[in-house]
């Protein structure tokens, strides 16, 4: 059997979060904040589910996969998973 492939859908705060990242260099979570305009709580929450999914890696990496936790969160630069960022450019293109 052929390998499936994942369809991405994100809702808008999702996609504003994911369009605020710079894929070629990462941004921080503060910078994140400045592009989208999204509540502190709400984006580190859409960031760390992001995370979780895989779609995105964090740095510095928080200790055994814990969630990215507030005080952190404007200092960790957010980077897109290489191996989504071709998937996650063309998705933002049909949208």
């Amino acid at each position: 059997m052929a390998g499936t492939v994942k369809t991405m859908k994100f809702s808008g705060r999702e996609t504003s979060v994911l369009r605020a990242i710079d894929f070629a260099t990462g941004t921080l979570g503060a910078e994140v904040l400045v592009k989208t305009h999204i509540d502190a709580f709400d984006a580190l929450d859409i960031l760390n589910s992001l995370v979780d999914a895989g779609y995105i890696e964090s740095n510095p990496a928080p200790p055994d996969q814990e969630p990215i936790k507030l005080k952190d969160f404007y200092h960790t630069r957010f980077e897109v998973n290489p191996a989504y960022a071709h998937e996650l450019k063309k998705t933002f293109i049909r949208s």
